[in-house]
């Protein structure tokens, strides 16, 4: 052993120990890995930061910002609700099914693929179900691996091994060649999988890895005690209208009819790729178009007389509120929501009346209430003064409610906006999202463009199509530690075979079983080919053993094919380590799992399963 490959695999046993002891940040210790390799002259600089410009690294990015637009527009609630319809709330059923349908995408789908359009889906599927998604997702990424054995495309090793048999005159696999060891290794993953998810289920551990906060007022709630529904009418603009093309401002609707506009909505012309609905908060300089919709606060008389006396269409005629989820009465709060605002004891907004508040000039948000210990002020608002003490319900676009957020030296705003706002699902989003997700799975299934670019094509879509809210939204979706330890573990593997260790192990392994019989050598060879993924990507330990196992089985005169599936499997069964494949790191954070979490379900599930495959192969492929 040479002294380079002495020093790397020290780092990567340290790395390992450190994962398992869990004190430190995984993302920390993979790039002190990568800088240490540097340090010691391994790795040039360049080849240590490779690992953040590979594909995979950038395609696990646009597949979190994917997965972001799919929870954000409420497609996966949607999808989740109609397998909870199949399965029910067992958590048996749940499992299995979900085990199920992930093979089935990933017949066609790449596994890191499969895993972000199944990631939101699951993560949703327990939150309705009330159940630990720690049990369903490291599940979920292993089906997708195991999963990939079904076809030929499945996985890039069994491309590989499939291109060493024909370049060697013996001929590439069939599209389904794989299918049999397939099926028997997804039945025993499923039934192994079954008992060992259970272990995933700590206590203390979060139900669906979140907790409500039972103290803090959702927006239904807040809107329920502000009488939202039973003072709120829309109200259209007809052609005649005579308040038409006039800022609010001259028109003094509040003065008048003592009612206050509080949002407008209007048609667009747009693609309908995008959103055909405008929505905006009125204020001053606000101007009202023919045909549209006037969101009116204020008493039922009040709104009579002014659409009477304005050439306005009034469409509501009493007040019956809709509990869904995001909606009180029509009243979205995609991109306008409420906040309940407290004041400072020293503010300068004591004392003064609600019209000279100066709220929608200055933070462009309207008061639509006003809380006085048990008793709610709703109406003339403008002429009445606020106390110290009082709570006022305020509306605007969530980004003007953040930016009154931060005006802390005469307003205190009860919770903050821009979580609120990502709470609230863009339902009408989701059959864009659900149109960005087909597409960019067509593109990978036929191999229209690179896997990488068609995802990265659809994470562009979900932000420029409004199914993520803003830039922000995609970056906040992204989980970086996840990034990171892939980043920092990817140049591990590129100094295990540029020092020879890789091959090292793998030849001596074949050399000291070749003389005990086929099945030995076919038993070391994935033994070899397992433990090395552990480290190496499957697609370069597949590489690396192709050609091993080709002239292994060549040089004792036996069929190359038991051995060269042997290789594609064990490097894609590979269980035991978060960083070893991208769906094992891109569950990782979502199931709030540990390294030791791998360890203890994935090294029983990929020893048991090597087991299988080692004594089935033969069966299936004959020597």
């Amino acid at each position: 052993m040479t002294t380079d490959m002495i020093i790397t695999l020290t780092i990567l046993a340290i790395a390992a120990v450190l994962f398992m002891i869990g004190k430190i940040r995984s993302d920390l210790i993979a790039v002190s890995s990568m800088v240490l390799l540097v340090v010691f002259d391994i790795l040039t600089p360049n080849e240590a930061l490779s690992g953040f410009s590979n594909s995979v690294v950038v395609m696990m990015i646009g597949l979190f910002v994917v997965g972001g637009g799919i929870f954000q527009t409420g497609l996966a609630k949607m999808v989740s609700s109609k397998i909870l319809q199949v399965s029910g709330k067992s958590e048996l059923k749940l499992l299995v099914t979900i085990i199920l349908v992930t093979s089935v995408v990933g017949f066609f789908v790449s596994n890191t693929g499969t895993v972000a359009v199944m990631l939101p889906i699951v993560v949703s599927l327990a939150m309705n179900a009330d159940m630990n998604a720690s049990r369903l997702l490291m599940p979920l990424a292993f089906a997708s691996s195991i999963s990939g054995l079904m076809t030929l495309i499945g996985t890039p090793a069994n491309l590989v091994v499939s291109e060493a048999l024909e370049t060697a005159g013996y001929g590439k696999l069939g599209f389904f060649s794989v299918t049999p060891v397939g099926t028997i290794a997804l039945v025993t993953g499923t039934l192994l999988m079954i008992p060992l998810s259970k272990l995933l289920v700590k206590e203390g551990r979060e139900r669906s890895g979140m907790k409500h906060n039972t103290k803090r007022r959702s927006l239904k709630e807040l809107a329920r005690q502000y009488q939202i529904a039973q003072n709120l009418y829309r109200l259209q603009a007809l052609e005649d209208s005579p308040i038409l093309r006039k800022p609010l401002a001259n028109l003094n609707i509040t003065g008048r009819y003592q009612v206050s506009v509080v949002e407008i909505r209007r048609k667009t012309q747009k693609s309908p790729f995008f959103k055909t609905i405008n929505q905006e908060v009125a204020g001053p300089a606000t101007w009202i178009q023919s045909g549209d919709i006037l969101y009116v606060f204020g008493a039922f008389e009040q709104v009579e007389r002014f659409a009477a006396e304005c050439g306005l269409q009034l469409l509501d005629t009493q007040a019956t509120e809709k509990l869904d989820e995001g909606r009180i009465r029509d009243m979205l709060f995609h991109e306008i929501g409420i906040a309940e605002v407290l004041l400072t004891p020293d503010s300068k907004l004591i004392d003064k009346q609600v019209k000279h508040s100066n709220f929608r000039e200055k933070f462009n948000v309207n008061i639509l209430g006003i809380r006085r210990g048990s008793s709610y002020i709703l109406q003339n608002l403008k002429d009445e003064r606020i106390r110290f003490g009082d709570a006022l319900l305020v509306q605007g676009t969530w980004d003007n409610l953040d930016k009154l957020a931060q005006e802390q030296e005469h307003v205190v705003v009860v919770g903050q906006p821009l979580q609120e706002a990502a709470k609230v699902t863009l339902d009408h989003k989701a059959p864009i999202a659900a149109g960005i997700l087909l597409l960019m799975v067509i593109m990978m299934v036929f191999d229209l463009l690179p896997s990488v670019i068609a995802v990265l094509i659809a994470a562009i879509l979900m932000i420029v199509t409004g199914c993520l809210r803003s830039m922000e939204a995609a970056y906040n979706s992204v989980n970086w530690e996840s990034i990171v330890l892939i980043g920092g573990m990817i140049p591990m593997s590129l100094a295990i075979e540029k020092t020879g260790a890789a091959a090292l192990l793998s030849e001596g392994l074949v050399q000291g079983l070749g003389q005990y019989g086929p099945l030995a050598l076919l038993a070391g060879l994935y033994l070899a080919a397992s433990i090395v993924t552990l480290f190496i990507s499957n697609t370069a330990a597949a590489v690396l053993f192709a050609p091993i196992a080709l002239s292994a089985a060549v040089q004792i005169g036996v069929s190359p094919y038991p051995f060269m599936i042997a290789v594609a499997a064990a490097s894609s069964f590979c269980f035991a380590s978060p960083f070893s494949t991208p769906p094992n790191a891109l569950v990782m954070s979502a199931g709030r799992y540990t390294f030791s979490d791998y360890l203890k379900v994935g090294l029983p599930l990929q020893i048991l399963l090597g087991v299988v495959m080692v004594l089935v192969m033969p069966l299936i492929y004959p020597f």
